[in-house]
């Protein structure tokens, strides 16, 4: 918690309402999307990647092609599980899983937190529905241009829909959860009726 070590280690005592204040900001510029990210851009090529991830809290091994032989895939990158935008996110994304299945689509979410930690997400918020990835080493966060500006480790909220063509279709960037899954789902619909 780099706020309290600063709180603690400032030179001179610091008011009450400057405390919250920084605890605040700290808490905007963690949990909300840096600005101005240049994500992949419509119409792009999905970079192809193979990584490990949890299903049902097992571990499996995920590659874009194998997804995209399903369907579209909708790629969405999420800071840290278990945090309460994430979690919300990831039980939207469960609740509207037929929805997805029905028009063809497969969901996969992606941070950088380790493969144990997702074999627990993937029971909890995510109820078994969908799979989710381990990018410990950023690489699919870089590749995709997800990664958050102020916090390398963490991906920035953002959702792709990929078309089996390896194409990018969609891309939606927000801290709103929700606006990720009807987005993302309305792109993937738009998708299905014109096939």
């Amino acid at each position: 918690m780099i706020h309290l070590f600063v709180l603690k280690n400032w030179p001179w005592p610091i008011p009450a309402c400057f405390s919250k204040a920084i605890l605040w900001v700290s808490c905007l510029i963690f949990f909300f999307p840096a600005p101005g990210l240049a994500q992949l851009k419509v119409g792009a090529s999905a970079p192809d990647f193979q990584v490990d991830g949890a299903l049902k809290g097992e571990k499996i091994r995920i590659s874009l092609s194998d997804q995209l032989r399903q369907g579209p895939l909708v790629l969405y990158f999420y800071p840290k599980a278990f945090t309460s935008g994430c979690t919300i996110e990831a039980q939207l994304f469960a609740e509207n899983s037929d929805a997805f299945r029905s028009s063809g689509a497969t969901v996969l979410g992606m941070s950088g937190d380790d493969i144990e930690t997702l074999k627990k997400f993937s029971t909890g918020p995510c109820g078994g529905k969908f799979a989710v990835a381990a990018d410990e080493d950023q690489s699919v966060m870089k590749a995709y241009q997800a990664v958050h500006r102020l916090f390398g480790s963490f991906a920035n909220r953002v959702s792709y829909v990929i078309t089996p063509d390896r194409k990018i279709l969609f891309v939606h960037e927000g801290s709103d959860p929700e606006q990720h899954v009807s987005r993302t789902l309305a792109a993937v619909r738009d998708w299905r009726a014109k096939q």
